[in-house]
């Protein structure tokens, strides 16, 4: 990913007036003046109190100089809140330019961002090229929306599950109810950060407004694990309250999916979170 960093310099913070036009996650048309975070050559962070879905087309007027274009939608780059989300788009006409900025030329021997990626819906691995919004994205939420030619349809792409720490899903046996909820004997547990069986109340939340409430199975200095029915994908990015009290106030920690193994007879997975270090 030498070459992503590189090209992360082509980033500019600036802040251009635009306006949104396009269709909701609902399907609903909308009109909404808003503004860039940042924009780089081929896309723009931009932020909107209304939801999208990724890989639909919005047309986005630069105010300044009143010139516009259509663009994909790519994901999230920041969670969801309830006064909208920081998305991340790209210009489909790669020869287009609405922002007035005179980007340096790519030359002829620049090579690609490429990274390995794999479809969590039918394990396809391929190296694949991304560009700098689809990077930010990937690097933001853990997983990037991708249109997957096996699946016939977007689907959640994320780092190969080697990258990730887990192993192949032939080479994992699911748990049963009874062998996640009975603690490991002390010589089982070999984890560098040793866990603690402990039933604490937590709140999860990942970045397109998916939140569960439920309670940890156990606990260490590295992450904890939890039961869940909703389905999280691994290696997203998940934003953990523990424990979680609705009187006090939230202090959240991001954690990756780390595990995740459906449960036997229950129709729930269990999910081993990993708590990111702060770089």
């Amino acid at each position: 990913m030498r070459e992503a960093n590189r090209r992360r310099t082509e980033r500019l913070l600036l802040t251009f007036p635009i306006r949104v036009e396009g269709a909701d996650a609902k399907g609903q048309p909308f009109n909404e003046n808003t503004r860039t975070l940042v924009v780089n050559r081929h896309g723009a962070r931009i932020r909107l109190k209304r939801a999208v879905t990724a890989g639909q087309t919005l047309h986005i007027v630069n105010l300044v100089g009143n010139r516009a274009a259509d663009f994909r939608v790519v994901g999230l780059t920041q969670p969801l809140t309830e006064q909208g989300g920081e998305w991340g788009v790209e210009c489909r006409d790669e020869q287009r330019n609405i922002w007035g900025i005179d980007f340096p030329p790519l030359r002829d021997d620049q090579p690609a961002c490429s990274v390995i990626l794999e479809c969590r819906r039918c394990h396809q691995v391929g190296l694949t090229l991304i560009s700098l919004v689809e990077y930010d994205v990937l690097e933001s939420a853990g997983v990037l929306p991708k249109e997957c030619k096996p699946c016939g349809q977007f689907t959640s792409w994320g780092y190969s599950q080697g990258q990730v720490g887990m192993p192949p899903p032939e080479q994992i046996a699911d748990p049963s109810l009874k062998e996640v909820l009975e603690p490991p004997p002390p010589t089982a547990d070999r984890r560098i950060n040793r866990r603690a069986s402990l039933r604490l109340p937590i709140r999860v939340r990942n970045w397109y407004g998916t939140v569960e409430y439920a309670k940890t199975e156990n606990v260490s200095k590295g992450g904890l694990a939890f039961i869940s029915e909703k389905h999280f994908e691994l290696g997203e990015a998940l934003l953990v309250t523990c424990p979680y009290d609705p009187g006090a106030e939230s202090i959240e920690v991001r954690a990756s999916v780390a595990r995740r193994s459906e449960i036997k007879g229950s129709g729930g997975f269990l999910y081993g979170l990993r708590y990111e270090k702060e770089t």
